[in-house]
C-alpha cells in the first residue's frame, strides 16, 4: 500500500491532499472549527522524542521518512501537517484491501498491516491484466492506491513493489535483472540491513551488481559462509521461498519512547501505567492474530541509549494481559533500574496457536512498576 497510514488519514481529511503530512504526533488531534473546517498542528510545534510512523510523498520530498525523530523532521519540514496515528482505522482498511485481493488471488501471505505476497501461478489472466484488476479491486474497496511488483519470486517482488511508487506496477523477469536490479543500492535487498550495507561499502560494494560480481571467498571472510552464500544468491535474484497462506509470526511487540526520561522509582506510577497499557495492547494483538506465547520479554533503553532486554519462558502459553504483565514484571526484576529510561517495550515470542491445556498463571513474586 502507498504511504498507507497517511493515505488512510487523507480519506478523513481530504483537504490535506497534496500537502506534506506526517503521522505520529500523540497530541496532534485536529481541532474542529465553528465553520466545520479543521485546525491542524504543524510539525514545528512538536516537542518530544517521538518518531514518525509514516509520511505523505509530499513530506518525503523534504527528506522526512518513517522512523525519523520528529524533532529532526521538524527542521526539514517545519510546515508539514502533524496528525496522530489511528491504528483502529489502519487495521480496518488493512482487512478491506486484503479481502479485495483474496477474491482475485486467494493464495496470499500476510506480511503486516500494509503488505502482502500473492502467488499468481494458478490465477487465470495475463500478468498486466491481473495487476490492473488487483489495483482496481483495492481502490474500489478502500479508496486507496497500491504499488505492485510481479516477478518470479518474493525477493524480487519485494524490491519491485517499491520501484514505481506511488500507484505503480513493475513487471520483471530474470533477464531484466542486470539492467533494472543491479544498478540499485544493496540496501534495496530485504535482508541487507544498515550494518551489512556499511560493511559492504567498506569493501567497495555499493550496488547489487557489484555484489553479484564480488568474490565469494572475500564475502565469506567478512560475513561467514552462510550469509555470504545468501548475499550472492540474492544479488542474482535467486529466492526459493514459497508464498505461504498463513505465515506464522515469529514475535509480536509493543514499545514506546517517553516524552521525557523516566526513573523507575520517582516515576513509578507513570511507568506502571505505561507497562499496563503495553501489555493490554500486546494481548489484543495476540488475540486478533489467534496466537499464544511461551516467551515474554521486556526491552529498556536507558538515558545513555544503552539497550537491555530480558525474557522469561512461562510454564504454559499465555495471551491475556494479566499474565503478560506478570511475566514482564518478572523480567524487570533482573534488570538494573538505577538509570533513567527513554523507552520501554514488551514482546511475545515462541508463538503458537492455542492448545487444549488450561492456562496456569505464574506465581506472584513481587511487584515492579506497581
Amino acid at each position: 500500500m502507498d504511504a498507507f497510514f497517511a493515505s488512510v488519514e487523507l480519506l478523513r481529511y481530504p483537504e490535506l491532499r497534496g500537502q506534506p503530512v506526517v503521522i505520529g504526533g500523540r497530541n496532534a488531534t485536529p481541532v474542529l472549527q465553528a465553520d466545520g473546517s479543521h485546525q491542524f498542528a504543524r510539525l514545528r510545534t512538536y516537542v518530544g522524542r517521538g518518531v514518525i510512523t509514516t509520511a505523505t510523498y509530499e513530506a518525503r520530498a523534504f527528506g522526512v521518512g518513517s522512523a525519523m525523530g520528529m524533532m529532526k523532521a521538524a527542521k526539514l519540514a517545519p510546515d508539514a501537517i502533524l496528525l496522530p496515528a489511528n491504528f483502529e482505522d489502519y487495521r480496518h482498511y488493512s482487512r478491506l484491501f486484503k479481502q479485495a485481493v483474496a477474491v482475485i488471488a486467494p493464495q496470499i501471505e500476510d506480511r503486516g498491516i500494509d503488505e502482502i505476497f500473492i502467488d499468481l501461478t494458478d490465477v487465470e489472466g495475463e500478468t498486466d491484466e491481473l495487476a490492473a484488476r488487483i489495483k482496481q479491486a483495492v481502490f474500489d474497496a478502500t479508496g486507496l492506491t497500491c504499488s505492485i511488483g510481479i516477478t518470479p519470486n518474493k525477493l524480487l517482488s519485494k524490491i519491485c513493489s517499491d520501484l514505481n511508487k506511488p500507484n505503480g506496477i513493475t513487471i520483471l523477469g530474470f533477464d531484466d535483472i542486470p539492467e533494472r536490479i543491479w544498478p540499485l543500492n544493496v540496501r534495496k535487498v530485504n535482508g541487507i540491513g544498515p550494518k551489512a550495507t556499511a560493511k559492504l561499502a567498506s569493501l567497495g560494494i555499493e550496488t547489487i551488481g557489484q555484489l553479484a560480481r564480488a568474490d565469494q571467498g572475500m564475502l565469506q571472510d567478512y560475513f561467514g559462509a552462510h550469509y555470504a552464500s545468501w548475499l550472492t544468491q540474492a544479488a542474482h535474484g535467486i529466492d526459493q521461498r514459497v508464498v505461504a497462506n498463513r505465515a506464522m509470526s515469529k514475535s509480536m511487540s509493543r514499545e514506546t519512547t517517553f516524552e521525557r526520561d523516566l526513573h523507575a522509582r520517582q516515576d513509578r506510577e507513570t511507568l506502571s501505567g505505561i507497562l499496563v497499557t503495553l501489555c493490554d495492547r500486546l494481548a489484543e494483538d495476540l488475540k486478533r492474530k489467534g496466537y499464544v506465547s511461551r516467551t515474554i520479554s521486556i526491552k529498556l533503553r536507558y538515558d545513555d541509549f544503552q539497550i537491555v532486554s530480558r525474557n522469561v519462558t512461562v510454564p504454559e502459553p499465555v495471551a491475556d494481559a494479566a499474565a503478560i504483565l506478570q511475566a514482564a514484571r518478572e523480567c524487570l526484576k533482573r534488570v538494573p533500574l538505577q538509570r533513567k529510561l527513554r523507552l520501554l517495550g514488551v514482546r511475545a515470542s515462541t508463538l503458537e496457536v492455542p492448545g487444549a491445556a488450561a492456562h496456569k498463571p505464574l506465581p506472584v513474586q513481587g511487584d515492579l512498576f506497581a
